[in-house]
């Protein structure tokens, strides 16, 4: 049989306007989706939301399709209209001039802005794509040129462009091949050393022993220059110029942490060190200033157009702009549609804006503030123009802040988006919450087949908490204790590696609780311990503000979120967890069905499914404390279900009975252990999380779990130092 060709009817004027408009509106698709990458990327390390990061995933991958398909159809549009084949052929546009003039600016299209040349690190790992794609697209380009003439009146503004283009095309590439994982690590390697020249130095040994002359080898420590700058740091509160100088120090030492190198001893010390003698507000403003290092040599074009050839790559990319605009507006447009010639100007100068905007975003980052002072050390001359620049850079519009005392709510928002370099807030994902409030089984059924479930939790059941000060300051006095026993690398790997056993070898009266962390696994402490801590959290919170209470539901929360919604931060400690949660939250479901089936017996006016107004996370924790535990829950259990609702009511119960013991001034504060054992399970997991996976988050709002790893590893907490005393060279001493 044959085939049935199916033809839809579409009126000739839409194919008109179709062929008249496509290859115009994709162009200005394509200048609109730069505008919006080069002004909403930089948010994505101050903004940790959906809102923001999926519209710029959208547009950062439609961008490239965008430019692509543009150059496709100007390289179409170049066919004969007098083509007698016998075949339809589509219309050629009209003003070729104009046509081959926008070429070039896709090419700059397709190199990006510079505040995003990667979305993800994984595609940095693509730079060997995107230099094959820039030379196709250049072949695409100059084909497009070349059939423009000999009759082309743009030829010079176009030859002009088309070297931007291969410029910003080029930048792009090389940014993400410096980002490479390889590229990045070789880039650390120091220079080979092949040490003292034993050969030699054997020969000068053996001659001195045969002449019998009295001879030894002594091996000579190299001094520790950087240790004497250390030494010189300035103790007490830093300024923010002083911030951004530590922060750019220990980017330099320990960016290596990236590709899992590992450091010396010397660096441990040192860095240790300096952040024992910090405060909460200082220690974290240098690790927030560290990170946004990382993310602009991962994700941005700054490390290739910061330094003298960027900078004369930049002024001459701008310059061939200005001339082109110039050029243009001088060139007789008479045979140019008005239309095309609006789209032309649009494209000019939205090059100009963007090349503008690009110059002044790095003009007022943290790099200009570097290669402008880049020591502490140095002590500043009030009275020279550097230090009146470095000034207006770092205070500001902390000067501001400290002088409008009665600036609106508004205004001081404002003022801290522009300081903050992290979204400064910690996600919070509750199992009760999540069993309380389900979605109807059928649309949930759809969602997961259709891959959508995940992504709606994080949207339904994930809040972002204010990262407040006391909870960093006491994150910070737990890491600074830990550290100030650490005096040698076995015991600072011990410490890293307790999940919650070494707060209760160092607190009195709670040794009962070692078989609740020690004999579990990693993801069964998470899901045991948030259960915990939200029965007794719901149970006391008619006692008044406590803020380690606080303190304690929050990490547990974001804990949960971690293991749940971000399995690849946690893969290395997960285990079973998925599991786990899943059969919890079965057993949690059915336990409150029950007791709402019971309740809406009891009440005729209760209506089935109500829960929403009768039962809250208080009421439905206080219904599991009334659970008789008599029995151990894994004694009925089994190892058929992997829930742990029931053992987490009993424990709950036996944190109670342990607090009543203590009287007076031994008097015991389950909430003291219970906030220090979550701040000991989250160092756990940043300590024993991948490094690529954490430098990832920097380009998603910042995560808590990042910042407490890079400042485990200041503090000289982990396995990423070598036990080595450092370099020495040999010297063949003749003598007593």
């Amino acid at each position: 049989m044959g085939r049935i060709m199916v033809e839809i009817p579409i009126p000739q004027h839409w194919k008109e306007v179709w062929n008249t408009w496509d290859l115009r509106g994709v162009i200005i698709l394509s200048l609109s989706l730069q505008t919006f990458l080069i002004f909403i990327a930089p948010l994505r390390k101050r903004f940790k939301s959906n809102w923001i990061i999926v519209p710029l995933w959208s547009a950062y991958l439609l961008a490239d399709w965008a430019a692509n398909f543009a150059v496709g159809l100007i390289s179409n549009s170049q066919g004969s209209p007098d083509d007698n084949s016998g075949k339809k052929q589509r219309i050629p546009v009209e003003n070729e001039d104009l046509l081959a003039f926008w070429a070039p600016f896709l090419l700059v299209h397709l190199g990006g802005p510079d505040t995003i040349t990667a979305f993800a690190m994984e595609d940095n790992e693509l730079w060997l794509r995107h230099m094959l794609g820039l030379f196709f697209q250049c072949l695409a380009a100059v084909y497009v040129f070349i059939q423009s003439l000999p009759r082309n009146r743009l030829w010079i503004p176009t030859m002009l462009m088309f070297i931007t283009g291969i410029i910003k095309y080029a930048e792009r590439t090389r940014a993400l091949y410096l980002a490479s994982a390889d590229r990045f690590k070789d880039s650390l390697l120091t220079e080979a050393d092949p040490g003292p020249n034993y050969a030699k130095l054997m020969d000068e040994y053996v001659s001195k022993k045969e002449a019998k002359l009295p001879t030894r080898i002594e091996l000579i420590p190299e001094p520790d220059r950087a240790a004497k700058s250390a030494n010189k740091a300035k103790k007490g509160n830093l300024t923010e110029l002083e911030v951004i100088q530590y922060g750019y120090q220990f980017y330099e030492k320990f960016r290596g942490l990236v590709v899992d190198m590992i450091f010396s001893r010397k660096e441990r010390n040192q860095s240790r060190d300096f952040f024992l003698n910090r405060t909460a507000t200082d220690a974290f403003k240098v690790v927030e200033v560290e990170l946004n290092f990382i993310y602009d040599v991962l994700f941005t074009k700054l490390p290739v157009v910061y330094g003298k050839i960027g900078a004369i790559g930049r002024l001459f990319s701008f310059a061939t702009i200005c001339s082109a605009i110039v050029l243009f507006i001088f060139k007789s447009k008479s045979n140019f549609k008005e239309a095309d010639v609006t789209i032309t100007y649009g494209l000019l100068f939205g090059a100009l804006v963007l090349d503008s905007s690009a110059l002044l975003m790095l003009l007022f980052s943290d790099w200009t503030i570097i290669s402008l002072q880049k020591s502490p050390d140095v002590e500043p001359n009030d009275k020279s123009l550097k230090t009146k620049i470095l000034t207006l850079l770092t205070e500001g519009t902390l000067q501001v802040t400290k002088r409008d005392n009665h600036a609106t709510k508004s205004n001081r928002w404002s003022l801290q988006f522009k300081t903050r370099r992290w979204s400064q807030t910690i996600s919070a994902y509750n199992l009760i919450y999540y069993c309380l409030n389900p979605r109807p089984k059928l649309w949930e059924s759809i969602f997961d087949k259709v891959g959508l479930s995940w992504f709606l939790d994080g949207l339904f059941y994930v809040d972002n908490n204010e990262f407040s000060p006391y909870l960093k300051n006491f994150i910070f006095e737990e890491l600074k204790s830990k550290s100030e026993l650490a005096d040698d690398l076995e015991t600072a790997k011990e410490i890293s590696s307790a999940r919650g056993d070494w707060v209760l070898r160092v607190e009195e009266g709670w040794s009962g609780l070692f078989k609740h962390v020690t004999e579990v696994d990693y993801d069964q402490s998470i899901i045991l311990w948030h259960l915990v801590t939200e029965i007794c959290y719901n149970k006391d919170c008619d006692e008044g503000s406590n803020d380690k209470r606080k303190i304690a539901k929050d990490l547990s929360d974001y804990m949960l979120y971690l293991l749940i919604m971000q399995p690849s931060m946690m893969s290395a400690v997960a285990g079973i967890g998925q599991i786990r949660f899943r059969d919890t939250c079965a057993e949690a479901k059915r336990f409150f069905a029950e007791k709402l089936g019971a309740e809406a017996s009891d009440d005729k006016h209760t209506v089935q499914g109500g829960q929403g107004a009768r039962f809250d996370n208080k009421t439905v924790c206080k219904e599991l404390l009334k659970v008789s535990t008599d029995v151990d829950p894994v004694t009925l259990k089994g190892d058929r279900s992997k829930s742990l609702l029931f053992d987490s009511c009993k424990l709950a119960k036996e944190l109670e009975k342990m607090e009543m013991k203590g009287e007076g001034e031994q008097k015991m504060d389950k909430w003291l252990i219970i906030s220090k054992l979550w701040v000991e399970l989250l160092c756990y997991a940043a300590s024993h999380s991948r490094a690529n996976m954490q430098a990832a988050q920097v380009s998603r709002g910042g995560e808590l779990i990042t910042i407490v790893w890079l400042l485990m590893t200041h503090f000289g907490l982990g396995d990423q130092f070598q036990i080595s005393e450092g370099q020495s060279r040999a010297k063949l001493i003749v003598g007593k």
